[in-house]
Order: C-alpha cells, then sequence, then structure tokens
C-alpha cells in the first residue's frame, strides 16, 4: 500500500517562509522523480517543482528563485523550502510520485 502523507503547510505572513515535507511509505522512489503539485483556490493543479534521482530540480517560473526542493532518500522523503510568500502562494500543495498516480492528501498553505 503506497502512501503520500505532507505535512508542514499552515498560515503565514507575506514575505515568510515554510517548508513541507512529504514521506513515503510503502514505495521506494529513489530512482523516481518526485514533484510538488499546487491547486490554488479555484484553479486547476499545476506542478511547481520536480526533483530528479539525480538531485537537479526544475521549477516552475512563479516560485524559481524562491522555492527549493530537496530529498532524503534514506528517509524516502522530500521536501519545498518556499522562502519570500505571497498571496499567490495560497494554496493546497501536494507531493506526487512522477509517472504515477501517487499523489499525497495535501497540506493547505495560506499567506495572508
Amino acid at each position: 500500500h503506497v502512501q503520500l502523507v505532507e505535512s508542514g503547510g499552515g498560515s503565514v505572513q507575506a514575505g515568510g517562509s515554510l517548508r513541507l515535507s512529504c514521506a513515503a511509505s510503502g514505495y521506494t522512489y529513489s530512482s523516481n522523480c518526485m514533484g510538488w503539485i499546487r491547486q490554488a483556490p479555484g484553479k486547476e493543479r499545476v506542478l511547481i517543482s520536480v526533483i530528479s534521482s539525480d538531485g537537479s530540480t526544475t521549477y516552475a517560473d512563479s516560485v524559481k528563485g524562491r522555492f527549493a526542493i530537496s530529498r532524503d532518500d534514506a528517509k524516502n522523503a522530500w521536501y519545498l523550502q518556499m522562502n519570500s510568500l505571497t498571496i499567490d502562494d495560497t494554496g493546497v500543495y501536494y507531493c506526487a510520485a512522477c509517472g504515477t498516480a501517487y499523489q499525497g492528501q495535501g497540506t493547505q498553505v495560506t499567506v495572508s
């Protein structure tokens, strides 16, 4: 049974920071890429960051320079450090395993 569980969301003022975590169980992703998806209120889900098995990263233009994705294969976990948050970063954040249907339940981030 594969399970991805996000944590670290919350409410923060604009300009603040949050660190999201995703813990995977029942699935070893060390050879796969992992990502973060954001769904803003009333909008579709958008892939905002991906980290490949070799550690290379990509970011959506909207978060580039402010967010940083990382992974810890030993813990079967990956993270999203979010800095300089703006109101537009508000939404539900999901972690996902690339190329699979595996996705977490999401964690709410609210920036005011």
